[in-house]
């Protein structure tokens, strides 16, 4: 009997002291590491309260990019039924309510089915609608207004793209995620002004409708659903851009029309030089941004890369040679020759012509000619003048932002250049090439169009913008954007009202590269560029460069088809209906 009472008590005591280790194990759990459990860190609070909350995100919290009359440019913004999963287990008037939202019960009630997250009714509905729906205060019932990722992106790559980055967060903002501002898991901006701008749209909180539910998943009664968001007035920022949403749709419709592979169009503001509206091709590839198209990332801005211009730089030679005195009105060229000397095919022949003429025709010759003669007395000619019109530095606003030093709106914008080798200025057939835009000679699309306003507002370089302001939630203002000049010397007036004369005789001349644009309702100036890519595969990029209303300048626009052949480029096509839309716009 000793023994089974000894054996009793030492069962007795190992229970007693099981029991005390659970006690002891929850008071740690429930009272004392509550909040930093283990060492990980792990909020047991939070993990409880989340484990009975299930939530719908209604705003990530996250700065806003807006076009320059407050229209969102990265979403729309529609009314929906927003139904709860716990009311699948409870009456609730769905009689009345899908007589106010135009629908069938059983629609609602299956919807409703075995549904673990908060259900979106996608029929869109009207303030009125809203009204009526939240005015019936039917717990996890809502009718709100959720926001849409745009199905067609506008301006994506010149905005640019969120995603989780580890790596960004980590090389960028380690002390936000040390104190829990932000979490590892919270997009960042990875392109574009995204990226440019991400410390500005970094978000503060998300909103969030919240309810809470039992072991079951029903309502914890006398728990309402509740809306969570930030109080704050300040955040988060928006980006008050220089685009236009009826422009941008515009220049992205006409190049979706015409199907341009490869390329791309933007629009300038002449008076202040700001973006109207940019769009680039090929789209993003949102499951691998990165991956390579056409030798390059598919979310690079090919309006922000050099390329090779061919007869639109002439216009550069063209201001070289007026402003150094070199034409003489009645000399005329023979057009009949290739920049080497050669006849050219009886096709391509164009007789004697002016200098006029030969800037209408984009007469090869001509241009060779007069660059070999003004480089015999300056090798630096070329440059020198593509400096003047903006072609070989960055255009894009650049300046101090706060502690962001040297702060530059169009991130991945690259230089522009002539020549690559000092020694090909001494070798005639080089000179030629580059004189009329082979060879080396590689700018931007962006810096072209920069060009055109410069010269339609009589020599004065500016910055291009793409961004007027920073405004706090409020629209109070963080920070304003001032206009910047652009650095360097520039061409004089009377060198920019000669250039002026000539880029309209492209539109105005019977002959002209430009004549199609004769019908259009702007009068239009500008020059037409064919740059050999790939001479056995016929493979060229296509340009047409100019600004309208040719007598009155309000806007500078380039398009350009990429790695494309001539006879099929729609790039007079599409700078033709983007004019004519602009037109239409303006005057409706």
């Amino acid at each position: 009997m000793k023994i089974i009472h000894k054996r009793i008590y030492i069962t007795l005591i190992f229970i007693l002291l099981l029991i005390s280790g659970l006690g002891a194990r929850l008071v740690q759990l429930q009272l004392v590491s509550t909040e930093s459990f283990t060492d990980k860190k792990i909020n047991l609070i939070e993990g409880s309260v989340k484990q009975r909350t299930q939530e719908m995100v209604v705003d990530d919290g996250r700065g806003k990019f807006e076009d320059k009359n407050g229209q969102s440019l990265t979403s729309i913004t529609h009314n929906r039924l927003v139904l709860f999963p716990f009311l699948e287990k409870m009456k609730w008037p769905v009689q009345q309510v899908s007589e106010i939202v135009g629908m069938q019960p059983k629609e609602l009630t299956k919807r409703l089915a075995n549904a673990k997250t908060p259900v979106v009714i996608t029929k869109e509905l009207s303030h009125a609608q809203v009204e009526k729906i939240n005015a019936l205060k039917v717990p996890g019932v809502f009718g709100i207004p959720l926001k849409d990722e745009r199905p067609v992106p506008l301006a994506e790559h010149l905005i640019g793209l969120e995603a989780q980055s580890k790596q960004i967060i980590k090389e960028k903002y380690s002390d936000k995620l040390k104190n829990g501002a932000i979490k590892s898991t919270t997009p960042v901006g990875i392109s574009g002004m995204q990226r440019a701008f991400d410390e500005f749209l970094l978000p503060e909180q998300e909103s969030k409708l919240l309810y809470h539910v039992d072991r079951l998943g029903g309502p914890m009664f006398g728990i309402d659903v509740k809306y969570t968001g930030t109080a704050n007035p300040y955040y988060p920022v928006s980006v008050r851009t220089t685009l236009d949403l009826s422009a941008q749709e515009l220049v992205e419709n006409t190049l979706n029309h015409y199907k341009l592979k490869d390329g791309g169009a933007v629009l300038i503001d002449i008076k202040n030089n700001k973006v109207i509206a940019m769009a680039s091709r090929p789209s993003i590839n949102k499951k691998d941004p990165f991956k390579k198209q056409n030798g390059s990332d598919s979310v690079e801005n090919r309006l922000l890369t050099p390329q090779t211009p061919g007869s639109i730089f002439k216009t550069v030679t063209a201001a070289a040679a007026l402003e150094q005195n070199k034409i003489q009105p009645s000399f005329t060229y023979n057009c009949d020759k290739s920049i080497y000397g050669n006849n050219v095919e009886e096709d391509h022949q164009k007789g004697q012509l002016t200098f006029e003429e030969s800037f209408a025709q984009s007469c090869n010759a001509t241009f060779a000619q007069l660059a070999k003669e003004m480089l015999i007395s300056n090798p630096n000619i070329l440059e020198q003048y593509a400096d003047k019109l903006g072609l070989i530095q960055p255009v894009g606003w650049t300046g101090d932002v706060f502690h962001f030093e040297h702060f530059k709106q169009f991130l991945g914008e690259k230089s522009g250049r002539v020549w690559t080798n000092e020694r090909e200025k001494k070798v005639p057939n080089a000179v030629a090439q580059t004189a009329i835009g082979q060879l080396d000679v590689k700018v931007t699309p962006l810096a072209v169009a920069n060009m055109m306003a410069t010269i339609a507002r009589g020599g004065e370089k500016k910055q291009v913008k793409a961004v007027d302001a920073l405004e706090y939630k409020n629209n109070t203002s963080l920070y304003t954007f001032k206009e910047h000049e652009l650095k360097g010397d520039t061409i004089n007036k009377a060198t920019a009202a000669s250039m002026q004369q000539l880029l309209k005789g492209v539109v105005q001349s019977e002959k002209g590269t430009g004549r199609r644009f004769q019908t259009l309702p702007y009068e239009v100036a500008g020059k037409s560029g064919t740059a050999e890519i790939n001479v056995k595969d016929d493979i060229v990029n296509k340009w047409f460069a100019g600004y309208f209303p040719a007598d009155d300048p309000k806007y500078a626009m380039v398009v350009v088809d990429l790695n494309t052949k001539s006879a099929i480029s729609p790039t007079n096509s599409v700078f033709y209906d983007i004019v004519k839309g602009m037109y239409d716009l303006n005057t409706r």
